[in-house]
């Protein structure tokens, strides 16, 4: 009874030239997009006894994992082992925290 009204010959003709137009602008889209290069993270944490390390951590007000990862290009997993490292060593100082996340802040010497 009811249902989809067919398409003349001439409205299917425009359909299918749009269509063809849009496929050859897609294909031009995906060769001129340059490819992303991909940096890899490090997954090994910083040296510790690395002075010049522990001197730039202690410039930085508020330490997070987070903020540790992206200054250093590290992993958080990394990140997190790193501040626990030196707080062990005592560079810094644990300020607050729970499980998810751990607050640090640099020792005055």
């Amino acid at each position: 009874m009811g249902g989809k009204k067919k398409l003349g010959l001439k409205q299917m003709e425009r359909i299918q030239e749009r269509r063809d137009v849009e496929d050859k602008t897609k294909e031009k889209k995906e060769k001129a997009a340059p490819s992303k290069e991909r940096r890899t993270i490090g997954v090994v944490p910083p040296d510790v006894k690395n002075e010049k390390l522990v001197n730039e951590v202690k410039k930085m007000n508020v330490l997070t994992p987070y903020a540790v990862a992206s200054r250093f290009n590290i992993r958080l997993s990394a990140a997190k082992d790193f501040l626990e490292q030196l707080e062990q060593n005592g560079a810094v100082q644990l300020v607050s925290g729970n499980h998810n996340i751990k607050i640090y802040k640099p020792v005055a010497a």
